[in-house]
């Protein structure tokens, strides 16, 4: 697919860099520094043609500066978060030729973001301690927003929070020193997808200090907090894998556009005539792309499961054919006509993930509700900066952070230091949890899907008791009829006998494959959270209480959602059954 051709979602889903770097760059160094930062963008240019590339930056000189002026004659778009308000912000300018370069690269951003008071309400000009505040606030920002942090940096901490040293800490680590907030956060031990640095080694002019030791001018290289990774010129596999996944959801988004807008309907479809607050509509965009291609794995996934288990049952069918009868050798071809149909079955499905990007891509959309629905309510903090869904599947495979890298997306689209609009909050509970009976909601559908799956099961179970005791009347009837039947009746009998429990073994291991009973229990757990959250939003006209129900109720929508990724992966599509 090339990658200036029109695709759904072209500015929905990007390559997201977060760039941080020093004021005083020497101007000996800017012209390699430039260089580098050409050969940086063009091979993510390269890598991956379908993500197109976008720079968080606040425009402050130096680093920050050469990185957007770089960027933007490569044709790669800028996002501009500013630490305060413009006005303030401009006077920690030390030149007027940096005020202007500011105020051009300004106008030329595709979006503009100003983070609110750490603080509160303050009085401006802000001290020293709050503006160093703001920049920590900022560093926090565009950490957590972007896929690669960029630093021109010397690889010193430095003394200020919020400088350069303590952004790329934050990254690595998820602390912001001097920044006050959660003293434990959720991923300050988990895997954390989200620390991938590319370091531009540079000097600083003010101070006439070299880089740490070690470190030379000019250099560039990647690293992350993981040990086993080492600094590498080359882009860490893992972290390629990641992006490559991200990739490939644009790729299928664009190579499946049409069967998308069919499959899935918008979360928004019914929603009431009122402003949508800033990321929500690119938030329903992606969850719809999202919903649309698991619909259409799951389609693939599933029908492929039947089709293996019922290549299973015609394989054991010819088998006891074969040698009950003594059958003609084109049996034999048949028998293996259908294992190799069956191998080249499978191997279609993995080639193309069916089963990876369905669970993956389901886990995403029922992130991308949650991560909606909380928005629309008011639930998520007004003030703070952070990313507020960085602990959804923090304890699964490290591989599923590209999830969280497409929500991050829509989280950087959300406007902070605004309120949401109190009359969103009725039609948020109506439309999520909705009510049992309901055609919408997620209490209708935990209730049906309950009862569906617990009909499902109880067939299964019918189906095996009579096949059991179909084979067992058929074993006493051939015990009856002994030498009074013919060999052929005989015959029959014994392949009757031994396909009975043939079919009811591959129906329960199709039960099995599918979790019939595990989603049992998880359909009706979640059944009772809703109505449970139901009673609870119902019950109340204190609208801040309404919202801590909805967080709660998130949050175990999350939870469910991690632990229905973990259970149908260990059920992957497999042709060892045939």
């Amino acid at each position: 697919m090339n990658a200036s051709a029109a695709q759904p979602g072209e500015a929905d889903l990007h390559l997201t860099i977060g760039v941080t770097g020093h004021r005083d760059l020497p101007a000996g160094e800017m012209a390699s520094l430039e260089a580098r930062l050409r050969d940086f963008f063009s091979g993510l240019q390269r890598d991956f043609p379908e993500l197109p590339l976008q720079l968080i930056t606040p425009l402050a000189e130096g680093g920050d500066q050469l990185a957007a002026e770089v960027a933007l004659s490569m044709g790669i778009s800028i996002v501009v978060v500013l630490p305060m308000a413009q006005t303030e912000y401009e006077r920690d300018f030390s030149s007027t030729e940096s005020l202007g370069a500011f105020r051009r690269l300004l106008a030329e951003s595709s979006q503009l973001i100003v983070l609110p008071p750490v603080a509160g309400d303050l009085e401006t000009p802000y001290s020293a301690h709050e503006r160093a505040l703001q920049y920590a606030q900022l560093g926090v920002f565009t950490s957590d927003h972007s896929h690669v942090l960029l630093a021109l940096w010397d690889g010193k901490l430095g003394a200020s929070i919020g400088g350069t040293g303590h952004v790329v800490k934050y990254h690595l680590t998820g602390v912001m020193d001097g920044l006050e907030g959660d003293p434990t956060p959720a991923g300050l031990l988990a895997d954390n997808e989200n620390d991938l640095v590319y370091h531009l080694v540079c000097s600083r002019e003010a101070s006439g200090s070299a880089p740490a030791p070690g470190l030379r001018p000019g250099e560039a290289f990647w690293f992350s907090s993981r040990p086993e990774i080492q600094r590498s010129s080359e882009l860490p596999r893992l972290y390629r894998e990641l992006l490559e996944r991200l990739r490939r959801f644009a790729e299928d988004w664009f190579d499946k556009k049409d069967e998308v807008e069919q499959r899935s309907t918008s979360l928004l479809a019914n929603a009431p005539d009122l402003p949508l607050p800033n990321g929500a509509a690119l938030t329903d965009r992606l969850f719809r792309a999202a919903d649309g291609l698991a619909i259409h794995y799951q389609s693939r996934v599933v029908g492929s499961l039947r089709a293996l288990h019922m290549l299973a049952v015609l394989m054991g069918l010819i088998l006891l054919v074969y040698s009950e009868f003594d059958g003609p050798n084109y049996m034999v071809a048949a028998f293996l006509g259908l294992f190799f149909a069956g191998v080249l079955l499978y191997l279609i499905g993995m080639k193309n993930e069916w089963h990876r990007k369905y669970l993956d891509y389901r886990t995403l959309a029922e992130g991308l509700r949650v991560q909606l629905y909380w928005n629309l309510s008011g639930v998520v903090e007004k003030e703070w900066a952070g990313f507020a869904y960085d602990n959804f599947l923090l304890k699964q495979d490290p591989d599923l952070g590209w999830v969280r890298h497409v929500m991050r997306q829509a989280s950087m689209r959300r406007e902070r230091g605004v309120s949401a609009d109190g009359r969103w909050l009725p039609w948020v509970i109506s439309e999520w949890i909705g009510e049992p009976d309901r055609g919408r909601g997620q209490l209708h559908y935990y209730t049906r899907k309950a009862l569906h799956n617990t009909r499902r099961f109880a067939r299964t179970q019918r189906l095996g008791t009579l096949c059991l005791w179909t084979g067992i009347a058929t074993a006493f009837l051939l015990f009856l009829l002994d030498s009074r039947a013919s060999d052929q009746i005989k015959n029959m009998l014994l392949v009757l006998m031994g396909l009975l429990p043939l079919i009811a073994g591959v129906w329960d291991a199709y039960a099995h494959k599918v979790a019939e009973k595990e989603l049992i229990k998880q359909y009706g757990f979640m059944r009772r959270v809703f109505t449970r959250a139901r009673s609870l939003a119902v019950e109340t006209e204190d609208s801040d209480f309404k919202r801590r129900v909805l967080r709660a109720l998130g949050q175990a929508a999350l939870d469910e959602g991690a632990e229905w990724l973990l259970m149908h992966r260990e059920r992957p599509l497999e042709h060892g059954g045939l």
